[in-house]
């Protein structure tokens, strides 16, 4: 009696789990494959073929053109190539629309999902920029088809990997902003078919970390926008979207703007070394030249060879002309050391000359009035390649003569010049000596200038563009 009360309880217990195992796994499982079969079936008449009217209006006509609303899951974006003018783009692509013939009513399904196979009408949507691109289809088809419940509603949504054309301007590189675009369209079906629609929330949703996916750009701005288009065959439908990339400047600032800095410093380092130093001169200026010339080629091997100039031209150009035209300073320098040498030898020709003229007029004087007693006294200058006349007064006979070079400095020093002129006057008398002080004081002057001018007007509007928060 026992035993027969616990069999009972036992087949009670079986039989009340096998009914809530049907009730919720089986029978939905059940009624999910009879409405796709009544609803694809080869029995149906459905035909995917012929595009729906998109609404479950009864009164709505076959002209009415088709809704298609879509919106983009971006996951990752990568080789931004600047050569080529093309990035990759990594996202999942949504649309949904109305097909009235995929209506069904069901108590307890909320939705059927369709497998890829199963072929039901979809919009013929194209990328217009695309240059390459694959569906992925690992380990099966990244492929979504859902039908909802009551509505006719179809999710179609698949994961797509495109490279896509972005035309860049570049005029302000490497300090530039870049707008890249998503164009996708219909490719048969004009705006009489089909209408594309961003979905009114959240048309651009964006993965958690996409900002790392991209080692030289910064990801400022996501922005929606419509780009129907006119052809000879029709108006066409198009959606776009514009994704802002703001470069990584920090890269260029380290690699380039720093180096080639210094390199216009080292330049200059030539006007503090004697001009006689002409090995380490040239050497300097040669070597910091060549180093500035093979920085340029490795930074337009990177670029596309455009028409116009950009910001990196204007600051590798003004560098590569500073470095230059230290060069020239020193080619400039050397001729007016050979010129101050020559300067010398005449004056110092046309001192001896006069002396020797005043000695034998006192003579021809002396000889004249019987005076013989008076002996000639005479300090003759030295002269060489390099030196000057540096006494103050020359003794002939009983003249007491000074050295014009000697009144020209007490003449100067009488009117009074400034601690600077008694320099100028004394100390950088040779013209080769002032080049190299005007240049200490000149290049460095310009180049700071040069600098305030390019970063403001590269800089500034860089710094403008604000990274929103996506």
């Amino acid at each position: 009696m026992f035993f027969h009360i616990l069999l009972l309880v036992q087949q009670s217990v079986v039989q009340t789990n096998g009914e809530k195992f049907r009730d919720t796994g089986y029978e939905k499982l059940m009624d999910e494959q009879a409405l796709i079969n009544r609803l694809i079936s080869r029995e149906s008449d459905y035909d995917y073929r012929v595009r729906p009217r998109g609404t479950l209006s009864p009164v709505s006509s076959d002209a009415t053109a088709v809704d298609v609303h879509a919106n983009m899951y971006l996951r990752s974006i990568s080789k931004v190539d600047d050569v080529n003018m093309e990035y990759s783009l990594h996202f999942t692509f949504r649309e949904e629309w109305v097909d009235e013939r995929l209506y069904f009513n069901s108590p307890s399904l909320q939705h059927i999902v369709l497998s890829p196979e199963q072929k039901i009408w979809a919009p013929d949507t194209f990328f217009q920029n695309e240059k390459d691109g694959k569906k992925h289809m690992i380990d099966k088809p990244n492929v979504l088809i859902r039908v909802y419940n009551g509505t006719g509603r179809i999710l179609y949504s698949c994961r797509l990997t495109l490279t896509l054309s972005c035309p860049m301007r570049l005029v302000d590189y490497p300090l530039d902003v870049q707008t890249c675009f998503l164009d996708f369209a219909s490719y048969a079906y004009t705006t009489k078919d089909i209408e594309y629609h961003w979905k009114d929330q959240k048309p651009i949703q964006i993965k958690d970390g996409i900002r790392e996916s991209l080692p030289s750009f910064i990801l400022s701005d996501v922005r929606t926008n419509s780009c129907t288009s006119v052809t000879n065959t029709g108006v066409y439908s198009c959606l776009r979207t514009e994704i802002e990339l703001k470069r990584e400047f920090s890269y260029y600032l380290l690699q380039l703007y720093i180096p080639s800095f210094m390199l216009v410093a080292v330049s200059w380092v030539s006007f503090w070394l004697d001009k006689d130093s002409v090995p380490a001169r040239v050497t300097l200026g040669v070597t910091t030249l060549l180093t500035m010339t093979t920085q340029a080629s490795g930074v337009n091997a990177n670029l596309p060879p455009v028409s116009y100039t950009k910001a990196i031209d204007i600051w590798i150009g003004v560098c590569l002309a500073f470095i230059f035209g230290a060069l020239l300073e020193f080619a400039l320098v050397n001729w007016a050391a050979r010129q101050d040498i020559v300067r010398n030898q005449y004056r110092t020709r046309h001192q001896t000359n006069m002396l020797y003229r005043l000695q034998n007029d006192a003579n021809s004087h002396a000889a004249y009035n019987g005076h013989y007693a008076n002996a000639i006294r005479m300090e003759p200058p030295r002269m060489n390649n390099n030196t000057h006349t540096t006494s103050n007064h020359v003794v002939i006979g009983n003249h007491l003569l000074s050295n014009p070079l000697a009144l020209t400095q007490m003449g100067a020093a009488r009117v009074g010049l400034s601690w600077w002129g008694s320099l100028w006057q004394v100390k950088y008398r040779e013209h080769s000596r002032r080049i190299d002080l005007i240049s200490r004081v000149m290049f460095p002057l310009f180049f700071v200038i040069f600098n305030v001018t390019y970063w403001f007007r590269y800089l500034v509007p860089y710094m403008a563009v604000e990274t929103k928060t996506l």
